[in-house]
């Protein structure tokens, strides 16, 4: 893990951190590697980035992680063949090691003509997609609680006329007659209830937070779906048991993960279907909580992936925003308030989808630091 600061004991004896401490402090994922892209040495972002320890990367070539094709080798030849560094934003490394990384590199020749190897720094501009993807869910959740109060004063009441009004008319008409007095009163209901839906986006309270054991709450949203939605479901959990808890509503965490979960048992409907719960500390992006100057750290991922046929390409670009479906009586909602909640947290959501593997990916703050007071608290897996 990369460190948040210069260790004591990496220091010389005047105090001056060492080159090493400086690059593992560092969040850029750093790798100097000789003139046959054999890794030389590699910083603790590095081993992040990569998914490998120091021990297991040095000696390994990059050609062992990406394809001959990959930009990154151009780049890296043109540095070798002109002595000079160079630099390029929006590369993506694609592997199947690596997955998709859209990323931005330096790199930069140790000596006048890169005899003592090529230092290469790679930054994920993911992070100013996470950004992107939290201004865009505030913007949307705004829209729809604009909405969701104007139904809720000028819609609500006018229905519930209706509805009296129906209910007084079945009192005195004939069988048939009455089928359609009930079907006025049931289409009332439904309205309403999709109304009060839409009001929950209104709800421009702070977010009462308390220490959250996330684990407890993936096991009452599992629970919940074994006896319900997701009774033809496997469920698996991949879960970190040192993880720490969630600054955030527990109420509306669960109402975030059955959401998701909801999805994901009604994506994977086919014989063999899956749904895998995971939960891990990663380097996280520190982004504002809204309403307030506050930053914070977001290095709590709680992912909910199935293995459906995954998301059509029409609906990803606007999966989040209200009223997008593609299920035959969906209302478009469900994904529209885990985007407002999740935001409400200071958090961000985010996926990834392909046939047979769509995860959702919950970015979530941890508690912030104990004063005297408090007990200290670790979540656990149920099962641990």
């Amino acid at each position: 893990m990369a460190n948040a600061a210069v260790r004591s004991n990496d220091r010389d004896p005047q105090g001056v951190p060492s080159a090493a401490a400086i690059l593992d402090a560092l969040v850029e994922a750093v790798v100097v590697v000789d003139r046959n892209a054999r890794i030389i040495h590699a910083n603790a972002a590095a081993e992040q980035f990569f998914d490998l320890s120091t021990t297991i990367l040095l000696g390994r070539s990059l050609n062992d992680f990406l394809p001959a094709d990959s930009p990154l080798f151009s780049l890296l030849d043109q540095v070798l063949k002109t002595g000079a560094a160079v630099s390029e934003n929006g590369v993506t490394l694609s592997s199947p090691r690596l997955g998709n990384r859209f990323v931005a590199l330096l790199m930069a020749p140790l000596g006048d003509d890169g005899g003592g190897g090529v230092a290469i720094s790679v930054l994920e501009q993911s992070i100013a997609r996470k950004i992107d993807n939290q201004m865009l869910h505030r913007g949307a959740a705004r829209s729809v609680g604009a909405m969701g109060s104007m139904l809720a004063h000028e819609v609500k009441n006018p229905l519930s006329g209706i509805r009296g009004a129906a209910q007084l008319l079945e009192q005195n008409v004939g069988d048939a007659e009455r089928e359609l007095t009930q079907l006025i009163c049931e289409e009332t209901d439904r309205i309403v209830a999709l109304v009060d839906r839409m009001e929950a986006f209104a709800d421009g309270r702070p977010v009462e937070r308390a220490a959250v054991n996330i684990h407890q709450v993936l096991a009452h949203v599992r629970k919940v779906a074994e006896h319900g939605f997701g009774r033809h479901v496997r469920f698996a959990e991949v879960y970190d048991p040192s993880l720490p808890d969630v600054w955030g509503n527990r109420d509306q965490l669960v109402q975030v993960f059955l959401n998701l979960a909801k999805n994901a048992c009604e994506a994977a409907s086919d014989e063999g279907a899956e749904v895998i719960l995971s939960t891990a500390y990663r380097q996280g992006v520190r982004l504002a909580v809204p309403g307030t100057q506050t930053r914070v750290h977001l290095p709590l991922v709680v992912s909910v992936q199935d293995n459906g046929p995954g998301i059509t390409e029409e609906l990803r670009e606007h999966l989040f925003d209200a009223f997008v479906t593609n299920k035959v009586n969906g209302t478009g909602l469900g994904l529209a308030l885990v985007a407002k909640i999740v935001n409400d947290h200071g958090g961000v959501v985010e996926f990834q989808s392909a046939p047979r593997r769509t995860v959702f990916n919950v970015m979530l703050p941890m508690r912030p630091r104990m004063t005297p007071t408090d007990v200290p608290a670790r979540s656990r897996s149920p099962s641990s």
